[in-house]
């Protein structure tokens, strides 16, 4: 079979998609890295993080969703759209920009968390059959790291312990 990407032997293009990434405050990201990290290293950890899920998402496009001037300006930066988000909850503003982005055309959204740091080929999971929700749990299996969804469907963000 040929790789996804490619267009030939009739493989067609995935649906209009975007890469939704969620991205903390980098000044208050990594708080659990308190005792090993300063302030500063801790910040420039999750900017490193949440750049190398954005060039993950090549060639998707990419909206961050935050509530923080710096990061919003990073993320202008890298070529990234903004969806601005003060004063909601991370599930609340996911859902939020979910909608938005169907109401705009947008017929797939992979959902991918700022810290990341191995992503990779995020705009693989814009190829799955267009009725199919891809849920991508994180190593303990207590939450979803990245999911796919197509924006038809009634679906519900719901981030937090065990989700």
């Amino acid at each position: 079979m040929p790789h996804p990407r490619s267009y030939a032997h009739g493989v067609h293009p995935p649906p209009r998609a975007r890469v939704v990434i969620p991205v903390k405050a980098f000044s208050e990201a990594k708080g659990r890295l308190a005792g090993a990290l300063e302030p500063a290293e801790r910040a420039e950890l999750a900017r490193s993080m949440a750049t190398r899920v954005v060039r993950a998402a090549a060639p998707l496009p990419v909206t961050v969703v935050c509530e923080d001037e710096v990061v919003a300006s990073w993320a202008r930066s890298l070529g990234a759209d903004v969806s601005w988000t003060p004063d909601r909850d991370l599930s609340a503003a996911v859902n939020d920009t979910y909608r938005q982005l169907g109401e705009e055309g947008i017929e797939r959204v992979v959902v991918a968390h700022g810290d990341l740091p191995f992503a990779a080929d995020l705009d693989l999971l814009a190829w799955v059959d267009p009725e199919v929700v891809v849920l991508v749990p994180d190593r303990h299996r207590r939450g979803s790291n990245v999911v796919s969804v197509p924006t038809g469907v009634d679906f519900t963000f719901s981030y937090g312990p065990d989700s």
